[in-house]
């Protein structure tokens, strides 16, 4: 396999040579937590361009360099959005080092988890990154290469201003190759314990290349971020960074007046932010009757995508605006993806009959993918196991260049994780269960871990809340696995597939967030909506057995993208609420129960 010379700042410095004076990131200026404003109350930003970026970037990577970071290091980059974090990631690409990302919205336990896991030789970060570092230096004793970025208390080291004053030495080329690590980036930990996954220099070379492609992104856009990860790719595609002001971490409590600011004071030609950001800004876009007239490309990913959201933010936007919802994980990305147009005039119906959410076609190849039987349990070789037939439910597999080779923490998960495949290239367990249907289109139908195994077979999450969602009450559901009454009894005929998985049996239950609008104020409202919902269940072949329904003011969402509810925290409160015991749902009222 090809494993030329190759290094993803290479992209930067292409830019900082054919579009020096373009501008690469602007981020809004503030004094102290107030934006900063000009005579006409303007916003200021301050402004890097693509030249000025590269050097930058260059500059701190020797001055590391001279401090000994080198090739094959673990650098944890704890800093907050915005031009600093930018520059740092080229610098450490340019180092050579492999980068660390870790989501903070995942809270300081799991993140300084995460940290000790991935043995770090440095940290270059806040303050407060560095007070975590010093109050729990046992697990960081490996890390002598520590940067702050800001003020500097007791704990000494270098700064990032000191580095960007600094007279640097001549900056050294570490010669990395494609196969080479880049990055180890954390996974959500949505759906269990959080994994390092590592990233190479080809997987970043092909997404970037995908995502130009395939989104048609080219040189000279402008680019609103909504997602800081999203941010890193721009000074790769030649675009610019329009940073909001935001907390990238909770994207569902996003101003719409400030991200509407930016996106008028720049001219914004595209835009990426997750399903919780764009519900925000278009109910307030429909509410002041308002279109963002420069906006021609909104991708939205993260979680699925509902079609009400995509028929919002068609009449916000102009005709000839593209909506585009990607599908990957952080293992691999992308995969997938499809236009609202597609979405709205052909697919939405079936979602809403509970066939799945259609996020496109695959990209092509070297990119491969096949459907398999669902199991739980590690498959050593791709011909241990069949392909199953178009329009059959299975677990997705994929193999390409944009897929993680592996996890580099919590490794006993490749197990479960990789196959190998039949002329040894490296197959990856994606996580995720849907079919193809005969355009060969991806029908998403939910996580593996979601589904409810029952006696009748097993129930999948989105086609179930998809259902329960039809009702005109209903904000948002989730499909929950609680356990079995004491005196279940067995229906006389059972599947082979479904004694296969007897130990795993749960009973479904559907859990509804009403509209605020059509929120219950009693009890017999309560007891009404979910008669309602039942309904609905029980009229359609999918859901028909489903004969719980629970009512909770808010629904957890992970902490990445707002989006994503947090179903394995649901079940637990599901149990709790049917046996009387109290399970905290954070940040979520529980407002009673309804059963049938």
């Amino acid at each position: 396999m090809d494993n030329a010379l190759y290094n993803i700042s290479e992209r930067l410095s292409y830019f900082a040579q054919t579009r020096p004076d373009t501008i690469a990131i602007a981020e809004p200026l503030f004094n102290g937590k107030s934006a900063r404003r000009d005579h006409f109350g303007k916003r200021e930003y301050s402004v890097v361009t693509f030249a000025e970026l590269d050097a930058d970037s260059t500059h701190i990577a020797a001055v590391l360099q001279r401090y000994g970071v080198c090739k094959g290091m673990r650098i944890a980059l704890m800093v907050r959005q915005g031009v600093d974090f930018i520059s740092l990631v080229f610098a450490l690409y340019k180092t050579g080092a492999t980068m660390v990302l870790i989501d903070p919205g995942m809270g300081v336990k799991k993140m300084l988890v995460c940290l000790r896991e991935a043995q770090l030789d440095g940290i270059i970060g806040i303050p407060e990154a560095h007070a975590a570092r010093v109050l729990y230096k046992r697990w960081f004793k490996q890390a002598k290469f520590n940067v702050t970025v800001g003020k500097r208390y007791f704990w000494g080291g270098l700064t990032l201003c000191g580095i960007r004053k600094s007279v640097a030495p001549e900056y050294r080329d570490p010669h990395t190759r494609l196969n080479d690590p880049a990055a180890i980036i954390f996974t959500s930990g949505s759906t269990g314990v959080a994994k390092g996954t590592l990233y190479t220099y080809r997987m970043f070379k092909t997404q970037v290349e995908q995502i130009s492609e395939v989104l048609k992104i080219e040189p000279g856009g402008i680019d609103l971020v909504g997602f800081p990860f999203f941010g890193l790719f721009n000074a790769g595609m030649g675009t610019t960074a329009v940073i909001p002001d935001m907390d990238p971490t909770r994207p569902g409590a996003v101003d719409p007046k400030l991200f509407l600011e930016a996106a008028d004071d720049w001219g914004i030609t595209q835009s990426f932010g997750s399903p919780a950001l764009w519900n925000r800004i278009a109910d307030y876009c429909l509410a002041q009757g308002r279109i963002i007239p420069t906006l021609k490309r909104v991708v939205i990913a993260g979680a699925p995508v509902s079609y009400e959201l995509l028929g919002r933010l068609r009449q916000i936007l102009s005709e000839d605006a593209d909506i585009i919802t990607p599908y990957g994980a952080t293992e691999s990305l992308p995969l997938a993806c499809i236009e609202s147009r597609e979405v709205l005039l052909q697919t939405c119906g079936s979602t809403r009959l509970g066939h799945g959410v259609c996020v496109g076609r695959f990209f092509s190849p070297p990119l491969q993918y096949r459907i398999i039987p669902i199991t739980d349990t590690p498959i050593s070789c791709l011909s241990d196991v069949p392909s199953l037939p178009p329009g059959t439910i299975g677990e997705l597999l994929v193999s390409g260049p944009q897929c993680s080779p592996a996890y580099v923490t919590r490794v006993e998960a490749n197990a479960l994780a990789l196959v190998e495949g039949e002329n040894g290239e490296t197959w990856r367990r994606v996580g995720d269960v849907g079919y193809v249907d005969d355009q060969e289109r991806f029908w998403f139908c939910g996580r593996k871990s979601h589904r409810v195994e029952t006696a009748y077979g097993p129930l999948f999450s989105i086609p179930c809340e998809a259902i329960a969602n039809d009702c005109p009450s209903v904000n948002r559901s989730a499909l929950a696995g609680v356990s079995l009454p004491s005196d279940y009894q067995a229906p006389p005929v059972i599947s082979d597939r479904a004694k296969a998985f007897r130990s795993k049996w749960r009973e479904p239950v559907i859990v509804i967030e009403p509209t605020s609008k059509a929120y219950p104020t009693s009890a017999v409202e309560e007891e009404a909506l979910c008669q309602k919902v039942l309904q609905l269940l029980h009229a359609n072949p999918i859901t028909e057995r489903i004969n719980r329904v629970l009512l909770c003011e808010r629904l957890p969402v992970d902490v990445r993208h707002n989006a994503k509810i947090n179903r394995e925290l649901l079940s637990e409160w599901a149990e709790g609420q049917l046996h009387g015991k109290h399970v905290s749902l954070r940040n979520t009222a529980n407002v009673g129960t309804s059963k049938r």
